[in-house]
């Protein structure tokens, strides 16, 4: 019969029995080994009263457990197990951020040239990415028919003017029939120079191009043009941006969202300039985040008037925030188990007590904490892995030695209080009163 089918016929109180005993065994040989590993005064395997008057079994290492996690040192045992104190007081903490950022361009000095009517393109002045300009500079030429119906329509206007005299219409107020300023001011809505327009006065012939300038100085960073094309209104035709100032996008984690402002103080150094941070502030922070990789976006304007910083660069960027006085223990002293983060204070006598605490945030040496802790407390800033582990030991002996008890199991169905350890029989458990247990004959 397999262990399972034999498993399966046993009667549920059977099953509940044989479980208790398993624990029990187990419990009992626990204690022995752990005792066994003491280097107390405790002879092997013997238990000893705790602060409350409960037997319990030795604990590790010579330390004693009391009640509640508590951990009782000796003073040669602070000083085998090296632990040291620190305490709980009100400190300036200034957060400190170490990110990573990009040199991007100041999206405030950027300009585009795009024409207001169509036509085609006859000449290049600037004809590659990357070129300098400055404003005013010529870009291109363009040959537009509508622009030169518009040229030819200021040549009627002047002449009809020169024919009429002073340009006054019979019974029409002169101001109003303005033909020839009605023509100017059209074409200067398409961005038509006031010399290109005194040019045509002055020949009397329409210009078969017209030439466009740059909007702003700067480097052009986008071209979308070549000679000969096509174009049409409002097609852009240039990108150009200002150097002179850029932009350093640091990436922060949604956990630094609240200490980074406008204001913060940042220092950002670039792997092609080692060893010379530029100062900064951060200007403003975006207001949304990143949903790809859950970061936000702080902006830094940095000066960039010899044209070392580079759109695309990386940086590495340390942001401070003001510094606020908050109550703080050693970062040293907080022991996070994962579901609670706790620090063991010095309740005197050389008892060490753990106590659970709210930890806000951390920076450098130092840990925020918002509740658990009084100022002026001492609290351990070393070997509180081996305390809390001493304490959490502390809390499973006490509970095995209450299943290990008499009384513990003397209600369950057909379970009769066992010996200690020491003293079972190497025949095993008697298990005859149990419930669905038959026992079969000795071997002779």
């Amino acid at each position: 019969m397999s262990a399972m089918g034999w498993w399966t016929r046993l009667s549920p109180g059977a099953r509940r029995a044989l479980l208790v005993i398993a624990v029990a065994l187990l419990a009992a040989g626990t204690a022995v080994v752990l005792v066994g590993r003491g280097r107390d005064s405790s002879p092997r395997g013997q238990a000893r009263p705790d602060s409350a008057g409960r037997q319990v079994p030795g604990g590790m290492a010579g330390m004693d457990m009391g009640a509640g996690g508590e951990v009782r040192l000796t003073p040669e045992q602070v000083r085998q197990f090296g632990v040291t104190f620190g305490s709980a007081e009100q400190r300036t903490l200034s957060d400190e951020v170490r990110t990573v950022g990009v040199v991007a361009f100041d999206e405030s000095r950027q300009a585009q040239m795009a024409p207001k009517f169509g036509g085609y393109v006859e000449r290049l002045y600037v004809d590659f990415t990357g070129q300098p300009v400055r404003r005013g500079q010529p870009l291109l030429e363009i040959y537009s028919p509508e622009l030169v119906a518009a040229e030819q329509e200021l040549l009627v206007a002047a002449r009809l003017q020169a024919t009429m005299g002073q340009g006054s219409v019979p019974g029409v107020p002169a101001g109003q029939a303005d033909l020839v300023g009605a023509a100017r001011d059209r074409l200067r809505l398409w961005d038509v120079s006031d010399a290109e327009i005194r040019e045509v006065l002055r020949t009397g012939r329409a210009r078969r191009t017209t030439t466009l300038y740059s909007p702003a100085s700067g480097v052009v960073v986008e071209k979308k043009v070549l000679r000969g094309q096509a174009v049409q209104a409002g097609a852009p035709l240039y990108t150009i941006a200002d150097l002179s100032t850029v932009w350093v996008e640091a990436a922060l984690r949604e956990a630094d969202a609240g200490t980074v402002r406008p204001g913060s103080m940042a220092s950002v150094e670039l792997s092609a300039f080692p060893g010379r941070p530029l100062p900064g502030v951060v200007d403003y922070v975006y207001p949304t985040l990143q949903p790809e990789a859950r970061t936000l976006k702080a902006r830094i304007r940095l000066p960039n008037p010899d044209g070392r910083l580079k759109p695309g660069m990386y940086a590495t960027v340390r942001l401070s925030a003001p510094g606020r006085t908050v109550l703080t223990v050693p970062a040293s002293a907080v022991v996070r188990t994962g579901e609670r983060s706790l620090v063991f204070t010095d309740a005197g006598g050389g008892r060490l007590q753990p106590q659970e605490v709210e930890v806000g945030r951390v920076s450098g040496e130092y840990a925020e904490v918002l509740s658990g802790v009084e100022p002026g407390q001492r609290v351990v800033t070393s070997a509180q892995f081996l305390l809390d582990s001493e304490s959490n030991l502390g809390e499973v002996m006490r509970g095995m030695a209450g299943m290990g008890t008499p009384g513990a199991m003397k209600d369950m169905p057909g379970m009769e209080p066992a010996a200690a350890p020491g003293g079972m029989q190497d025949r095993g458990a008697d298990m005859r009163g149990m419930p669905g247990m038959s026992t079969p004959p000795r071997p002779r």
